[in-house]
């Protein structure tokens, strides 16, 4: 099994940033009370880890519900892409018709098709299969990043089994962060990455024009991007700790190495960061791309830049309405597909979204914050080492920036 430790050093024990650092400036809009994804009433959320004893396996699932009767009931979606070099399945159809109705698994890059299978099969044993024959049509959501430094993906660790038991053991609970769940092989930032969350209330009015919270939720599996970029409410904390890497790596050929090793890996194949924002505003999948678009807003804030190799692929869905699917079938017609029959959904006013938007950007921001903060230094694949972010150096950098 990996190691997982404190870096060198470092007396603080691992933390979300807000209790790292209370005075500093995350944004207009409060959290909710959990400060989580699943904050957005409806949603259920689950991590797993898979390891090995000799500590080459370091690979997870994380497993999403967008509610709990997602197979009838789809939630309106939309997709941004800010660099395509990775994969999230399912992305066509819901371009195609801006509906979500499949369950959400994030993952490593070669898990992808056992992540796959194991939605279909948690879905056969959840909604059961008449008379022998699927009678349903559903494209399931798998999206990845890539553990390759830290994980042996040659073992693919990860079966269609683990995905069933993640989707069996979804929870409305915080989410847990850092190395956990599909992030935990994941770098950021050249710092131990993993699996973050965060949360924003905005409060504006129902259809009836009663005040209303609306909750955004954003969970990002961050893995990508260098150590020089990243910065902390806009402090360079990023480069001023690789300045102090660099002066005590002349000093130490090990460390050295060990950073030529990491920096050529990272050019390679820079990693990767899947956001996933979920909202109870009924927003229609025009406006969810527009929502998820946002993401690039919190991600930019931390340091992120879209390099050639790195996919950074968003998806906004709301819980606002409710969309009939699964209505015709083999057995059964619910509706006739030849004749036209609307039906009701709320939708914001694209005048009174703004606020929703900076939710959006101020959730991504913090949840990635709460991966790097929250994830331990691990020695991983072929004694391979990444330390997490050094807490309390980060603490006394921003103490001197007064931010």
């Amino acid at each position: 099994m990996a190691t997982l430790k404190t870096p060198t050093g470092d007396k603080l024990p691992r933390m979300r940033i807000r209790e790292l650092l209370p005075d500093v400036h995350l944004g207009d809009w409060a959290p909710g009370p959990l400060n989580s994804i699943t904050d957005v009433p409806g949603v259920l959320v689950h991590t797993q880890e898979i390891l090995a004893d000799d500590g080459n396996v370091n690979t997870g699932v994380t497993s999403i519900l967008p509610r709990k009767d997602w197979f009838y009931n789809a939630c309106y979606a939309g997709l941004f892409s800010f660099n395509g070099s990775g994969e999230m399945t399912g992305s066509h159809w819901i371009n195609e018709t801006g509906l979500l109705h499949t369950p959400i698994v994030i993952t490593n890059s070669f898990a992808v098709g056992a992540a796959y299978q194991g939605i279909y099969e948690y879905t056969i044993k959840s909604q059961g299969v008449a008379k022998g024959q699927v009678d349903w049509f559903l494209l399931p959501i798998v999206a990845e990043t890539f553990d390759g430094y830290l994980n042996d993906l040659s073992q693919f660790p990860i079966t269609p089994a683990h995905v069933v038991q993640g989707l069996e053991n979804v929870s409305s609970d915080r989410v847990r962060e850092g190395s956990v769940g599909g992030g935990t092989g994941m770098i950021c930032h050249y710092f131990k990455g993993g699996t973050g969350s965060s949360s924003r209330i905005v409060p504006g009015f129902d259809t009836k024009g009663e005040p209303k919270n609306y909750t955004v939720g954003a969970l990002v599996q961050a893995n990508y991007g260098k150590k020089p970029n990243f910065k902390i409410s806009g402090v360079p904390v990023g480069r001023i700790l690789a300045q102090e890497d660099a002066k005590a790596a002349e000093l130490d050929d090990e460390k050295r190495l060990a950073q030529e090793n990491l920096e050529r890996e990272k050019e390679r194949k820079d990693g990767s960061i899947i956001v996933i924002l979920a909202t109870d505003a009924p927003l229609h999948p025009t406006q969810l791309q527009r929502l998820a678009k946002r993401a690039t807003v919190g991600l930019a804030r931390v340091g992120g830049q879209g390099h050639n190799p790195s996919g950074d692929i968003f998806l906004a869905f709301s819980t606002g309405n409710r969309i009939p699917v699964q209505s015709i079938s083999m057995e059964r017609r619910a509706v006739d597909p030849w004749k036209p029959t609307p039906i009701t959904a709320d939708v914001v006013d694209d005048s009174s979204i703004n606020g929703l938007f900076e939710a959006a950007a101020e959730a991504t921001e913090e949840a990635i914050y709460n991966a790097v903060c929250m994830a331990e230094t691990m020695v991983g694949n072929l004694g391979h080492k990444i330390e997490a972010l050094p807490l309390e150096r980060v603490r006394e950098i921003m103490e001197k920036y007064k931010i």
